[in-house]
């Protein structure tokens, strides 16, 4: 406990007078602070992008032996600065930087071709905010699905993406809306890391801070919608190609109050925008899956391993349709191809194996069913049914092993004659069961096999398993 006495007594430095009562103060300062001011400047600068900001800022953080935050957490101090000055300073446009997105008021309609029903369309609308170059699309819902993906859209029709997108403070985009610190739905975060964006959702109830889509909301929603009215859709394409027509012409469409047009403004900034990346985002899922036995997890009915030391724990899958990524908290512990096909498959890494496993990858079903074949048809369908109990085959190899090694010094026949035995009763063999019918064999007690030993019969029936540990 801190007292006024033990300050006075105690011979306390300020420094740690104030760790103690502020040790969160004490916690920050290990850390590198973002210069937001710093940032600001240099975003504006060609090619400048906040990820390659973040970089420079961990190697200074590094060399000042100080630790730099996560690209989420400076990308809040980012947000936060840039939230404040749009408070107080007169918002200066600069060409290339930001974009304003948005749903527009009012929908559209398709008509089903059947019932005649009238589905709603709602209307993405964007605006660039220097040239207020515009876009818009048709979607089926307000999703976050349909939210990303008229993202996308919209980027591949700027052929670039800007430093900024401004959305509103959208239930989908934005999970919680905050003044400094606004909770940025996961998806569309990973959507604006890819695409080398930043997220800065507008004010609640400060339409000024996104003038631009507020009106192309207005203007081109309403002149889309004005001009398609008496037009019947029955497809979404159908529609989306109308929408598209008209988003060219109010692009084109001549300045009333100054020369150009939106599309020649636009040509102006195009140069600036961060290239656009190689792949497409896909948007992931995510669940939580428990580490199987197998150190395999379930994903959609294939099964992808990780680190056997996971057994039985919890964790974090994010999944698209071609890659598994597997995280404990906010690691990544490992990844995966997607499988597809058929339901059941399994990829397995080497290094994910202990090591008792791992060298059976040496051997394989080939291999066992090729030297089974040797010994006889029924000691190949023995070693066909053991190796099929198992989802992994590298985990029955050992039992095979074990079963054909009881062929050596002559003995292959004998084998042979109990693998025959052994099929006479289960068709879920085990290394247990066979060696003790061979052993007994091999004493000339084929005839009291039943008699001495009735378990065996039946052993599986009552699921007692024995196989080589």
């Amino acid at each position: 406990d801190l007292s006024w006495h033990k300050v006075q007594e105690g011979g306390l430095e300020e420094s740690q007078v104030r760790a103690l009562l502020y040790p969160q103060k004490l916690i920050e300062s290990n850390y590198e602070q973002p210069d937001c001011e710093y940032i600001e400047k240099e975003v504006r600068k060609v090619g400048v992008t906040l990820q390659l900001l973040w970089l420079e800022y961990c190697d200074r953080a590094h060399a000042n032996g100080k630790r730099p935050y996560m690209y989420s957490r400076y990308c809040d101090y980012y947000r936060a600065h840039s939230q404040k000055n749009r408070a107080t300073m007169h918002i200066k446009r600069t060409p290339g930087e930001e974009v304003e997105v948005d749903w527009a008021g009012k929908t559209g309609y398709l008509k089903d071709p059947v019932s005649g029903e009238l589905i709603p369309v709602y209307i993405f609308v964007a605006a660039m905010s220097y040239s207020q170059y515009s876009y818009a699309e048709g979607c089926l819902s307000m999703d976050i699905d349909a939210w990303i993906t008229a993202n996308i859209h919209l980027f591949e029709f700027l052929g670039g993406v800007p430093k900024t997108v401004i959305p509103d403070n959208l239930k989908t985009g934005i999970k919680k809306p905050s003044y400094c610190e606004p909770d940025i739905q996961a998806n569309y975060q990973e959507l604006a890391e890819h695409y080398s964006t930043f997220i800065l959702p507008a004010r609640i109830k400060r339409p000024r801070d996104k003038p631009n889509v507020e009106s192309s909301v207005n203007n081109l929603a309403n002149k889309i919608l004005g001009k398609i009215r008496n037009q019947t859709f029955f497809t979404l394409e159908e529609f989306n190609e109308e929408v598209w027509k008209y988003v060219d012409i109010f692009n084109t469409h001549a300045f009333q109050k100054k020369t150009g047009s939106r599309a020649t403004l636009f040509a102006q900034e195009q140069d600036l925008l961060t290239h656009l990346p190689k792949t497409r985002y896909e948007m992931a899922t995510w669940k939580v899956a428990t580490v199987q036995p197998n150190y395999h997890i379930s994903v959609d009915g294939m099964f992808y391993s990780v680190p056997f030391q996971y057994i039985s724990q919890k964790l974090n899958v994010k999944s698209t349709s071609s890659l598994i990524e597997i995280f404990k908290a906010d690691t990544r512990i490992t990844s995966h191809q997607r499988l597809q096909g058929r339901k059941g498959q399994y990829q397995t890494v080497r290094d994910h194996m202990p090591k008792k496993h791992q060298k059976y990858l040496e051997w394989d079903e080939d291999r066992f069913l090729s030297w089974a074949e040797n010994i006889g048809s029924s000691t190949r369908k023995l070693i066909q049914l053991l190796l099929a109990k198992y989802a992994i085959p590298q985990q029955g190899f050992r039992s095979c092993f074990g079963i054909l090694k009881l062929g050596d010094n002559g003995n292959e026949e004998l084998l042979e004659q109990a693998s025959a035995k052994v099929l006479s009763y289960t068709d879920t063999p085990s290394y247990k069961l066979v060696k003790t019918v061979f052993k007994k064999m091999k004493n000339r007690d084929v005839d009291t096999v039943r008699e001495a030993d009735p378990s065996i019969e039946h052993a599986f029936i009552r699921n007692l398993r024995g196989d080589v540990k």
